[in-house]
């Protein structure tokens, strides 16, 4: 195949949503239509003694979440499908919003009983930012939900997007009937049963007495509700989808497998291959003839056994070939890579080229950091991959002498996966590690103990912000140092970051160091 027909078969998203709306459930059964698994695991589920494909670490198996993206790819009716599984709580948003850089969509899960949440709204706000197109998926139909139209206007008001039903639903909770499947004119009916997948009946006529032998007095209701839909809702604009305007919106329930190939069927033939990536030289487009692609996550112990570190690139242009040599823009050295791995969340196999929207793992041994440009040679930068400034603070320590050197590799591999950051103090020495949340640091604390043997504790820091500083005065960036040396730390890249106490001492020191900038991310 060429490389154009390559990219167009591509097919690259993220599933995003706040947490327990069933996204990783939903992942689990896209996987199970696409052949790529037989049995769906469960996440919460006693019943079904698998463990869900995307949550591969064991922590993810014991709490029933997301904390890390997970990717998975698999071939479906000539299409090659990439789902990146993103975390859904919030204490790990960092993860989600680098996962979005590496996505061409995303598919939104709200559940139908709750609505939108917080979550949902930050990572719209993502979406938006980056103009990426996004599919609602409303799940769990099969509890008792509000009004669909009042849920649906209540998804326009609150994520700020114009929708497009291309489903819709007959009755919610007990007695949920089926869907009515606008985008290919076919009924589904639902089956309350976790492993069951049934076509659906097409029906082109709504008016035919046949529907009431299949729905019963339920016909009425849904063809008053569908010439309403028609009537508010004008008809699909795949151009006003794919600038990120409008999002089409199915329905079903991710746990009884209802709705997910209907919703499957219609992604790949509305969804966008692989799009240019802007980089801060030139815009990279995906037919360009020389390779190029970006780090957009790390994972260590991805196969505990061996220990071993995986960088996960997205290819944005041109073609990967195994044992080509590239060169890491950050380094300037140049490399090959004999093992590069495709995904099945932790089960890995090496792979002989890869083109763009694929995502490729590249054996690590600590050369690459989150956010690194690889090329065929040419200087180019991708953007857009910051860290955030903690909001949490703690020293760590080393809880058992005898481990020191295992507790130095495991925090120096757990930050560059970006799980946290780590700050070096320039006055006392010691490690602070910042995180978005409290959890973060348990995860930190449990896989230090079962990945690497080490064990650390935790001691509280009260700190406000950590702010990267810079200036074009070398002479005011000395004082400043002197000034707040007791305050001063560096990065995990040795770059200068002020740890203020409070609100009050930072605008301080922005007030009165007039030529210091004071940065909120770490790209800058």
């Amino acid at each position: 195949m060429s490389i154009q027909t390559e990219i167009r078969r591509r097919r690259t998203f993220a599933i995003v949503s706040h947490p327990d709306a069933g996204k990783t459930t939903l992942t689990e059964k896209l996987l199970l239509f696409g052949g790529a698994i037989h049995v769906a695991g469960a996440v919460k589920s006693n019943k079904i003694k698998k463990g869900a494909t995307s949550d591969f670490m064991e922590i993810e198996r014991q709490r029933g979440i997301s904390v890390a993206t997970s990717v998975m790819g698999f071939e479906y009716d000539g299409y090659k499908v990439n789902i990146l599984d993103t975390p859904g709580h919030q204490d790990f948003q960092e993860d989600t919003f680098r996962t979005l850089t590496a996505v061409d969509s995303v598919i939104i899960v709200i559940d139908a009983a709750k609505g939108v949440e917080p979550q949902t709204e930050k990572l719209m706000n993502v979406c938006r930012m980056r103009k990426t197109p996004v599919i609602i998926f409303i799940n769990k139909l099969d509890r008792p939900t509000q009004d669909t139209f009042e849920l649906l206007d209540d998804i326009e008001r609150q994520l700020q997007i114009s929708l497009n039903p291309l489903s819709w639903p007959i009755n919610n909770g007990p007695d949920f009937k089926g869907v009515y499947n606008i985008f290919d004119k076919s009924l589904d009916f639902f089956k309350p049963s976790v492993q069951d997948i049934e076509p659906g009946i097409s029906f082109d006529d709504l008016d035919s007495p046949e529907l009431e032998k299949h729905i019963g007095k339920d016909a009425k209701k849904l063809r008053e509700d569908l010439e309403l839909v028609y009537g508010v809702y004008p008809p699909f604009k795949h151009d006003e989808y794919l600038a990120g305007n409008l999002a089409p919106v199915f329905f079903g329930s991710a746990l009884y497998n209802f709705g997910i190939q209907e919703l499957l069927d219609a992604f790949v033939k509305i969804a966008p291959w692989p799009r240019p990536v802007q980089t801060e030289e030139r815009l990279i487009d995906p037919e360009d003839e020389k390779f190029s692609g970006f780090v957009f996550k790390i994972h260590a112990n991805i196969d505990p056994n061996h220990r071993s570190r995986i960088a996960f690139v997205k290819v944005c242009s041109g073609k990967f070939i195994r044992n080509n040599n590239y060169k890491l823009i950050r380094s300037g050295k140049t490399f090959r890579v004999s093992s590069p791995t495709a995904f099945m969340a932790s089960q890995k196999e090496i792979i002989e080229e890869a083109y763009p929207g694929d995502i490729v793992g590249f054996p690590d041994n600590g050369s690459f950091i989150i956010g690194d440009t690889i090329t065929e040679g040419e200087d180019i930068h991708f953007k857009g991959l910051p860290s955030f400034s903690p909001e949490l603070f703690k020293f760590v320590e080393n809880a058992d002498p005898m481990k020191t050197k295992q507790l130095n590799k495991g925090v120096d591999q757990l930050m560059d996966e970006g799980v946290a950051q780590l700050f070096t103090s320039q006055f006392n020495g010691r490690r602070i590690i910042g995180t978005v949340g409290q959890l973060q640091f348990e995860v930190i604390q449990y896989r230090l103990e079962h990945e690497y043997n080490a064990k650390c504790r935790f001691e509280p820091l009260s700190m406000y912000k950590a702010c990267w500083i810079q200036s074009d005065n070398p002479k005011a960036l000395i004082e400043f140092k002197n000034r707040k040396h007791q305050k001063m730390a560096t990065d995990k890249r040795g770059r200068d970051v002020f740890m203020a106490d409070s609100q009050f001492i930072l605008d301080m020191a922005q007030s009165e160091f007039k030529e210091i900038k004071f940065h909120f991310t770490s790209e800058f």
